[in-house]
C-alpha cells in the first residue's frame, strides 16, 4: 500500500513532512477547526480514480467553516481543483481517503472564535474499510449522549465535538460492540458515534431527521435517493425510539468513512434474522456501484482525477 506524500498547506502543495502547526496553534489547543471526510474510489476497468461527491461535500465543508467564523478564501470549484491537484501528484491507484480542514490558525491563548485568522488544509491517505464487517455489525446504545445544537452543533463536523464521538465509540468496543448508537438528550436516537442510522420497519425506511443532533450526512442523502429511485421505498425522517431498534426489520450505518455496514444486532439482541437483510444489502451493493462510477444515471457525482489532466496534454 502506498503512503501520502504530500499536503496542501499554506497555500501550495509540499511534502506532507512539512506540513506542521505550532504547540500553540489555536485549533490545537481550543478544537475550534472543522474537517471533511471524502472518498475517492479506484475504477479498475476504467483504471480511474473517482471522488464521490466532491462539490458537496467542500459545500458542507464550508458551512461548517461559517459556524466556527472561519472564512476561507477559497471557493467550492477551487477546492475541488486543488484536491484533484493533489490526488494526481499522489497517483494513487487504489481507493484513498481525503481530509481536508479548516481551522484557527493564530497562535494564541484565550477562548473565542471572532478576531482570529482561518487557514486550510489537506492531506490524503489510501484507505479501506472503517467498520470491517461484511457480514454486519454489532451495535450497542451508548450511555453518552449526542451533543446538542445549542452546546456544539453536529450538523457542523467540528473537531472538538468528535471528542463526543470517541467516548462512545471507545465504549462500544470495550462493551463488545462494533459501533456505538448515540441518542439525543431527550432519549430519541441520534445516530452512530460518526455515521448516519436508517432503519427498515413496516416496508419503510426511516431515517433521523435533521434536528435530531446528526451530521447532514451526505452519503445519508445519497441513499434517501437511491432508495426512492431504484427500490421505489417510501423513505420517512422522524424520531425513533430505542426500543423501535429491538423490533426492526433492518438497520444499517451509512457515512463516507463507513460507507453502508448493516446492523445484524443491537444490545445483544438480533434486528430481524440477525443477518444481513435484503434491503441492506441492495442497498449496499448498489452504493458501490454508484461509487466507483458503475451507474450511468449516478455518473456526474464521481470527479475523475486523472481524465482531465490527459485530455490537458
Amino acid at each position: 500500500m502506498s503512503a501520502n506524500r504530500y499536503a496542501f498547506f499554506k497555500g501550495k502543495i509540499l511534502p506532507v513532512e512539512q506540513a506542521k502547526v505550532s504547540i500553540m496553534t489555536h485549533a490545537f489547543n481550543y478544537g475550534t477547526g472543522c474537517f471533511e471526510g471524502i472518498r475517492a474510489y479506484w475504477n479498475r476497468e476504467e483504471e480511474e480514480l473517482l471522488v464521490f461527491r466532491l462539490q458537496e461535500h467542500y459545500q458542507r465543508l464550508i458551512n461548517s467553516a461559517r459556524l466556527l467564523l472561519i472564512n476561507l478564501p477559497y471557493s467550492v470549484d477551487t477546492l475541488c481543483e486543488l484536491t484533484l491537484e493533489l490526488l494526481r501528484k499522489e497517483g494513487y491507484r487504489e481507493d484513498a481517503y481525503l481530509r481536508p480542514l479548516a481551522y484557527k490558525s493564530e497562535e494564541i491563548i484565550g477562548v473565542k472564535l471572532h478576531d482570529l485568522a482561518g487557514d486550510f488544509a489537506l492531506f490524503a491517505v489510501p484507505f479501506g474499510k472503517y467498520i470491517e464487517k461484511p457480514q454486519g455489525c454489532k451495535a450497542g446504545v451508548s450511555s453518552w449522549r449526542r451533543i446538542d445544537d445549542n452546546s456544539i452543533p453536529a450538523r457542523g463536523k467540528i473537531t472538538g465535538g468528535y471528542v463526543n464521538s470517541a467516548f462512545a465509540k471507545t465504549e462500544a468496543m470495550q462493551n463488545g460492540f462494533d459501533e456505538a448508537i448515540v441518542l439525543n438528550q431527550d432519549g430519541h436516537i441520534s445516530e452512530g458515534s460518526a455515521e448516519n442510522l436508517m432503519m427498515v420497519r413496516g416496508g419503510e425506511l426511516i431515517t433521523t431527521p435533521v434536528y435530531a443532533n446528526i451530521l447532514e450526512g451526505i452519503t445519508r442523502s445519497t441513499l434517501k435517493r437511491i432508495a426512492k429511485e431504484y427500490l421505489n421505498m417510501e423513505v420517512v425522517e422522524r424520531q425513533i425510539d430505542r426500543t423501535e431498534l429491538y423490533l426492526a426489520d433492518e438497520i444499517f450505518f451509512c457515512g463516507t468513512g463507513v460507507e453502508v455496514v448493516p446492523v445484524v444486532s443491537v444490545d445483544h439482541r438480533p434486528v430481524g434474522s440477525g443477518k444481513v437483510g435484503p434491503v441492506g444489502q441492495r442497498v449496499r451493493d448498489l452504493y458501490f456501484r454508484i461509487v466507483r462510477g458503475q451507474e450511468p444515471a449516478y455518473r456526474h457525482w464521481c470527479s475523475p482525477v486523472y481524465q482531465k489532466a490527459a485530455q490537458t496534454v
